[in-house]
């Protein structure tokens, strides 16, 4: 009694991002099985499962289809999502099970086809025959136009709503609600509130990389007046201490030569090395001494 009521409840159609969403939730639990299948591998020789990864990973998903479309006509991800499959080949509008035949069709298609693909892959791709580059290239192409295929079949669910596989479309299954959907609690003008926010984060984490700090900062220290508490020649060093006299950038290092500007240690160095008359390109003064910058002005400098 209590299946026959069942049977005849009404279906409730499904949303296309409920769909998708279900699809990314099962790809996440194959890719969470197979992790945790492989790890317990690690203290074993390296490449122990890589002669038989295409059957241990259908043997995987053959578990995973035994206790989800088998038992319960839905997948992991259908399941959280209170989503099911319905037999769509039946006259009735009601909801009708998945028969044997569709169940066990569905598992050559996905689980069957997966491993083929990677079977075949592995058995012709370092053969060098003639025939088999033959079977190689009809497989490819089969391999295409299902790929093909699966393109349009996205392209026509995006416009009517159901079939989101190739797979659902050529077996007559389609996705409906298990229960009727509760009404959303969820105020609209907090929704609007998080969206935007989350807008405005994504265009800072855009923006931000470009902005060239140390460029901006020496620009805004160009602006302020001499330092206060410093007397006049380190007021006039401290005034040519934004920028290096030759490279023009924050300098790295900074030292001078005698004269009121300053340089990169590695700029000026490698110039005196180069040119033992070297003179500074500002004034023209010859280098004299090669003395750091005093480190209270250096300091001082930074925090303008």
């Amino acid at each position: 009694m209590a299946s026959s009521i069942g049977n005849e409840k009404s279906v409730n159609p499904v949303l296309r991002i409920s769909q998708l969403d279900a699809l990314e939730l099962n790809k996440a639990l194959e890719q969470l099985v197979w992790s945790q299948f492989t790890n317990c591998f690690h203290g074993f020789k390296p490449g122990v499962l890589a002669h038989f990864e295409p059957e241990v990973k259908a043997f995987l998903c053959l578990i995973l289809w035994k206790f989800t479309i088998y038992s319960k006509n839905a997948t992991v991800g259908q399941a959280i999502l209170n989503i099911q499959y319905k037999n769509n080949l039946s006259q009735t509008e009601k909801y009708q099970p998945l028969s044997k035949h569709q169940k066990l069709w569905y598992l050559i298609f996905t689980v069957g086809g997966r491993w083929l693909e990677e079977r075949c892959y592995d058995l012709f791709s370092n053969r060098q025959q003639q025939s088999f580059c033959k079977i190689k290239s009809y497989i490819g192409f089969g391999s295409g136009l299902l790929r093909l295929c699966g393109l349009v079949n996205f392209l026509i669910f995006l416009r009517k709503g159901t079939f989101a596989t190739l797979t659902e479309r050529i077996l007559g299954i389609r996705s409906v609600f298990s229960k009727p959907q509760s009404v959303r609690q969820v105020g609209f003008e907090y929704m609007n509130r998080e969206l935007l926010w989350h807008g405005f984060a994504e265009f800072l984490i855009y923006l931000l990389p470009l902005i060239n700090v140390q460029k901006l900062k020496l620009k805004i220290s160009s602006w302020c007046s001499p330092i206060a508490g410093l007397s006049s020649s380190e007021n006039t060093l401290a005034a040519h201490c934004r920028e290096c006299s030759l490279c023009g950038e924050w300098p790295t290092m900074p030292h001078t030569i005698g004269c009121p500007h300053v340089f990169c240690y590695y700029c000026i160095k490698s110039n005196f090395i180069f040119d033992m008359y070297f003179t500074c390109p500002k004034c023209g003064s010859e280098v004299h001494d090669l003395q750091p910058l005093k480190y209270k002005i250096e300091m001082t400098e930074l925090r303008v």
